[in-house]
């Protein structure tokens, strides 16, 4: 299956446009291309709509907020659910401010999204209606654990099915689940945490996976999560002496640029619950 769907990704070539951060843009292009999309990125509510109309897919990453951006994240969105392409939201440090916190809850009540993708307490922030957050890292208190993985199982399928969509926690363990399955995800390494970006990286790339295969979302978003852990697992095996987090990054998106579908078959690490 997951050979299949990162092969209909680089057959179909689908045009993604990304509201997102401008902390990663330039990552977030490259990953895009990497895997076999082809990024737009487009932020004013002059064009939004227009650009949504010619692209596939919408990728809507919250993490840079400013009263610009706002009105364009609801009007991109929107246009996206009229025209039925795949819409994904990264909400981006979720609970770290009441903006953030407000943004990302009224776009989940107007907006109908495919994908959710985001750390443990970000999602539980959108569940709840409130939470707390390190900055845009997860609380380290909420962490999926293996203590307390069918707790956190239960949680994203209720979620998912209150929502209709996809949820995808992305942590140590990740979960990518709808109402009735969930992937738990064993692949990627803690060091990638030591990288700005990778989760961006994530969104824009899953969004990338869900607009290829629009009949298979719940698979198509577990692929997306397999393939960047997996990534970040080939990349660290070919760390040299005396790189770091800069050479890190570059490697994941090369390891993501020559992945093919059996790579992925047997490197990824999941059981379905």
């Amino acid at each position: 299956m997951f050979s299949k769907i990162i092969s209909n990704v680089r057959e179909k070539c689908p045009l993604i446009h990304n509201i997102t951060n401008y902390v990663t843009v330039n990552d977030v292009a490259n990953v895009l291309l990497a895997c076999g999309g082809s990024p737009i990125m487009s932020d004013d509510e002059g064009e939004v709509e227009e650009i949504t109309s010619i692209c596939a897919g919408l990728n809507i990453n919250i993490g840079t907020l400013n009263k610009n951006t706002i009105p364009s994240m609801f009007l991109a969105g929107l246009k996206a659910n009229q025209l039925g392409h795949k819409v994904l939201l990264d909400p981006v440090g979720a609970g770290a401010s009441k903006l953030r916190t407000d943004t990302a809850i009224d776009l989940i009540k107007k907006v109908k999204f495919d994908v959710i993708r985001g750390n443990i307490s970000e999602i539980k922030t959108l569940a709840l209606g409130s939470g707390t957050t390190k900055g845009v890292d997860a609380d380290v208190s909420d962490a999926v654990t293996e203590e307390n993985l069918e707790k956190s199982i239960s949680f994203v399928k209720d979620f998912a099915g209150k929502m209709g969509c996809v949820i995808a926690i992305t942590g140590k363990i990740d979960l990518v689940a709808d109402a009735n399955s969930c992937y738990v995800i064993r692949n990627g390494r803690a060091e990638m945490g030591k990288i700005t970006g990778t989760g961006c990286q994530l969104s824009a790339m899953t969004a990338a996976f869900i607009t290829a295969n629009p009949d298979n979302i719940l698979e198509a978003a577990a692929a997306a999560v397999c393939a960047m852990g997996l990534a970040g697992e080939i990349a660290w095996s070919k760390m040299q002496a005396g790189e770091g987090n800069s050479s890190y990054r570059n490697r994941i998106i090369d390891a993501i640029y020559n992945m093919d579908g059996k790579e992925l078959e047997s490197g990824a690490k999941y059981e379905i619950r």
